[in-house]
Order: structure tokens, then C-alpha cells, then sequence
């Protein structure tokens, strides 16, 4: 063992021994401590020097693989074919093969057949509990050095502080950066509201973190809901030593409303930082305009239920750029157009995608060997080397079809924000929809759409606002218009739902068993049980 460690370079050794040693080792104190010791200076000191080389060393390999896209999408391919668990079909056995071979051999799978086909014991898909592999240890280190280099105060100790379970880094390196609230208990560590509480005890927060920009929406709702009583536990020292003058720095910012809400908390803060999962927009859009107002928003990647797809190396763009990375899973690109010709549908490899154009993700990793097309589509905004540098556009799987008009996710939610911007001071928060025969509402009427919606600043909708939601999809899809005016679909019927009612929803989500990670928010429900956790809590 020690061999081994003696063969790992320099930068990696000692960030592997800065992991491996526990806080309370180094003398770490808490974080209201504003003298740290001289061994956790030290510390801080050799885990920036750490992360700068080994961020340095994947940057070489990045444009090592970047420069020769063609050939390390062979390494990708040969190496999920090596480590596969359950080789398919005339693969099996096999340990090396081209890119050509692998295509012509194995046809294109949808996510739901590939989910089908485990449940039959024929094929586990390209599903993961966590991402795996260096793509996510490459898109961590890669992204923790982008933000340091434009936000420079992020990592000094303590500056960093997660409020949800999950993280938004693909491989979480855990401190000395981050907030470990030793007074928080091992068993309520991974609980949201001694995550949430830990970090208002923390005022000089630079980040902010959260799983998704979802979960961080649940954590801003539930401040608000519960905010009385984290001040009174953090004025009593429940737990940790009181902090009153804290709390009632805490009652006063929640006084003065949403809007601008972590600036006041934390006056230090600059960035937020959460991973881009699919169905994040809405959220990232309600909290840059209300609780996060002020602040920049980062993702260090985007993640697919196959592990880490597109990294982002560009922390000072407002909307994310990802970069589609030649190593493993093995990725292939689906020409849009040709999405409904699934038997002549031929997929291009990432030097061989056209700037402009529109693709369908296709997945392969080493759990089963399934090309699998993930539903999400990404327009080519640039290059670097030979890869695609993407934008993501709309889930496949998330598009409205009761009579053949197919609308598809960015349609719907551009039609949406047009009626909200018609409904006088409302805000949207969160949307969901559900094709009227899962609800079996359409009681004789022609099929239609159930939608439900978060909102603030808007109490009651009236029938004229419930209204401007089907003329503005009217406007967006000409299909659509086409069949309202022959009655063959019926009008949209908005519904607004309560606080809490997503959050719930959310917790129904992440208890399925197929459930992805990391979580995708779904904007059109398909089973009636999730659609009833929205239905049971309509206001209006």
C-alpha cells in the first residue's frame, strides 16, 4: 500500500492525505472561531497547493484528449467495454472493438426501453447512483480551480457552506474550504435543516452550495416557512454555543422579504454554486430574481443519470456552457432531424458535430453496453479542439402529446413565462404538468393539459389569467392552434398549488426506486400518484 502511494504524483498524494486525515486532526476549530490554528493554516495552505496542481494536471490531459478527440473516444469505448458487468448481444466476450463496429452491432435505446429491459433482467442501463470515473474527479478539480481563479476569495477557509444532502460537485472534496459545523451530530449531518442552520451561524459565507437549484429553492422555502424557529435554536445554542445578536440579524432580513434575502445573511457572499441536472432553469431563474438576487450562479457540470456529460469551464458565463469531454461514459450525438427515423437514425461523434446544430445525447457506459439515448438535446454554441462546446435545450421525454402536436419542454416553458409576465406581480417558482388522462379529468371533454404552478407575489388566478396560458401557447405552437380551433383539444387549465406542494412532490420522486442521479426535475408528470401529490395541494 504504501508502495502504491509513493508511485501516485506529488499533487495527488497530497490531496489524497489532506482527505484522508480527519479535521479534528489538523485542529480545526469551528467555524464562529475566527483564529484558526496554526496546523489548520497549514492545512489550507497545502490543500490550495494541492488542488492548483492537480487541477493543473487534468488540464493537461484535457487538452491532451480535446486535441485528439477521435482517438480518446476509442479509449472510452475500449475501457467501458473492458470493465463492463454485462456485455450484450455479439459484443460478448468481447474486449476490443472500433467506434464503427460498436455502432453497426448495438441499435440506439431509449432511456424508459433500457429501464424496462432491467426490470426483465436483460440490461442495466447507463443509471448510476453516483457519478463514477475521472470525468466527475476531472470536472470537481477543474471547476473548483475555475471559480478560485474568478471569485479568488471563495476558497479561504470556512468560506464555503452546503445546505442540502447532496452536493453540487460530481466528487465532493470536503474541507478545508467547506463549513463542518462540529456541533452538528452524525446522525442529523445529512439533514437539510441542520445543513441550513450551520450555515446561518456562518455570516462570512463567500458560496453558497446546493445539489441542484431545486433543492436550493426548497432550502430558501423552508427559511421562510421556518425561520422563527431556526432563530430561536440559534439564539438558545440548539445546538452549539447562542448566538442571539445572529438571530436576530436572521428575523431582520427575513422581515425585509425574498428578494435579496443571501446578500443580507451573508454580505460576503458571491456565487451560488449548483450541478445542472435537467428541469433546473425555472429555479436558477426564481432565485437570481428573489432570494439569490445580486449573485452569480455556477454549475460545475452537467450530470446525466450515466455520470458526468459536459464540464464547465467557464464560471463568468451567465448561462452554462459545457464542454462534451472525450473520455468515458463514451458519448455519441444524435442529428435532432433525424430523431424520428429510429431505424436510419445515424449518430456523429463529438469531432464530427456541426456549430448550430441540434443533438440528442446518446450515453454507452460500463454498466451494460446500452446505447442509450438520454431524451436531452444540446445546440452546439462553439468548439474546443475538436469537442463540441454545448448548450442543453429541452428533455425529449418531457413533452406534452395528446393529439399528436408533441410540444416539447422549451416550447412549453417559453409559453408559460409569457403568461406570467402577463399576471400582475406573480412570480414563477415551479411548474408541472400532466396530460389529462393520467388525472382521467377530461369527464367527456377533448384531452387537454392539467398544469400546476408555484408562484409568489399572486394569491388567486382569475379565469382571464387561466386564459392567457392556452393563448400563449396558441402563439408558440401553431400545431397546438390548429387543434384548439378544431376542438380537438381542449383548453389548458392552470391550477396554483401551495408552498410545499413541490418540495413534496420532490421527496415522492426521490423515493422511487429507479430514481436518477443525480435528480432531474420532470416537468410533465406520467404517473397519476406524483400527479396527485400536486393535485392534493391546488389552492385555486
Amino acid at each position: 500500500m504504501l508502495l502504491l502511494l509513493l508511485l501516485l504524483p506529488l499533487p495527488l498524494l497530497l490531496l489524497l492525505l489532506l482527505l484522508l486525515l480527519p479535521p479534528q486532526a489538523l485542529g480545526q476549530r469551528q467555524p464562529q472561531d475566527a483564529r484558526l490554528s496554526w496546523l489548520a493554516g497549514l492545512q489550507h495552505r497545502l490543500a490550495v497547493g494541492a488542488l492548483c496542481w492537480a487541477a493543473a494536471w487534468q488540464q493537461r490531459r484535457l487538452e491532451q484528449s480535446t486535441l485528439h478527440a477521435g482517438q480518446s473516444q476509442q479509449q472510452a469505448l475500449t475501457w467501458c467495454l473492458r470493465e463492463a458487468r454485462r456485455p450484450r448481444g455479439p459484443l460478448q466476450g468481447t474486449t476490443a472493438t472500433d467506434t464503427s463496429t460498436f455502432r453497426n452491432h448495438l441499435p440506439l435505446i431509449k432511456a424508459s426501453q433500457a429501464q424496462e429491459e432491467e426490470n426483465g433482467g436483460q440490461l442495466l442501463p447507463p443509471m448510476s447512483t453516483q457519478c463514477y470515473g475521472e470525468a466527475s474527479l476531472q470536472a470537481t478539480l477543474l471547476g473548483l480551480a475555475a471559480l478560485s481563479k474568478a471569485f479568488p476569495e471563495v476558497l479561504t477557509p470556512g468560506g464555503i457552506a452546503c445546505v442540502t444532502p447532496t452536493s453540487p460537485w460530481p466528487r465532493p472534496l470536503p474541507w478545508p474550504w467547506r463549513i463542518l459545523d462540529q456541533v452538528v451530530s452524525a446522525p442529523e449531518a445529512k439533514h437539510p435543516g441542520a445543513l441550513l442552520l450551520a450555515a446561518l451561524r456562518s455570516p462570512g459565507l463567500r458560496a453558497l452550495e446546493a445539489g441542484t437549484a431545486t433543492e436550493l429553492l426548497d432550502a430558501f422555502s423552508g427559511l421562510e416557512a421556518n425561520g422563527e424557529e431556526l432563530a430561536e435554536a440559534m439564539a438558545a445554542g440548539n445546538p452549539g454555543p447562542p448566538l442571539p445578536s445572529r438571530a436576530a440579524e436572521l428575523r431582520e432580513a427575513l422581515d425585509l422579504g425574498p428578494r435579496g434575502l443571501a446578500l443580507r445573511l451573508w454580505p460576503k457572499l458571491q456565487v451560488v454554486v449548483t450541478l445542472d441536472a435537467g428541469g433546473q432553469t425555472e429555479a436558477v431563474a426564481a432565485l437570481g430574481a428573489l432570494w439569490c438576487h445580486g449573485l452569480a450562479f455556477f454549475s460545475p457540470a452537467y450530470a446525466a443519470s450515466g455520470g458526468v456529460v459536459g464540464l464547465n469551464l467557464w464560471p463568468e458565463q451567465a448561462h452554462g456552457r459545457y464542454l462534451l469531454s472525450p473520455g468515458a461514459p463514451f458519448i455519441e450525438l444524435l442529428p435532432v432531424k433525424e430523431g424520428a427515423q429510429e431505424e436510419a437514425a445515424s449518430t456523429v461523434l463529438l469531432a464530427e458535430a456541426q456549430k448550430g446544430e441540434e443533438y440528442e445525447l446518446v450515453l454507452t457506459n460500463h454498466a451494460g453496453l446500452a446505447r442509450c439515448r438520454l431524451g436531452d438535446v444540446v445546440q452546439v454554441v462553439g468548439a474546443y479542439n475538436q469537442c463540441p462546446v454545448v448548450r442543453f435545450v429541452c428533455r425529449l421525454g418531457q413533452a406534452l402529446n395528446v393529439r399528436g402536436e408533441d410540444i416539447q419542454e422549451d416550447v412549453f416553458s417559453e409559453a408559460l413565462g409569457r403568461a406570467v409576465e402577463q399576471w400582475p406581480g406573480a412570480k414563477l417558482l415551479d411548474h408541472s404538468c400532466v396530460e389529462s388522462s393520467i388525472l382521467d379529468s377530461s369527464q367527456g371533454s377533448a384531452p387537454h393539459y392539467e398544469v400546476f404552478v408555484a408562484l409568489r407575489g399572486l394569491r388567486n388566478l382569475s379565469e382571464e389569467n387561466r386564459d392567457k396560458l392556452d393563448h400563449c401557447l396558441q402563439e408558440v405552437s401553431p400545431c397546438y392552434k390548429s387543434l384548439r380551433f378544431r376542438g380537438s383539444v381542449g383548453p389548458a387549465r392552470v391550477h396554483l398549488v401551495g408552498r410545499g406542494a413541490f418540495r413534496e412532490l420532490r421527496a415522492a420522486l426521490a423515493a422511487c426506486p429507479s430514481s436518477p442521479f443525480p435528480p432531474e426535475m420532470p416537468r410533465v408528470l406520467r404517473h397519476r400518484h406524483l400527479a396527485e401529490c400536486l393535485q392534493r395541494r391546488v389552492l385555486s
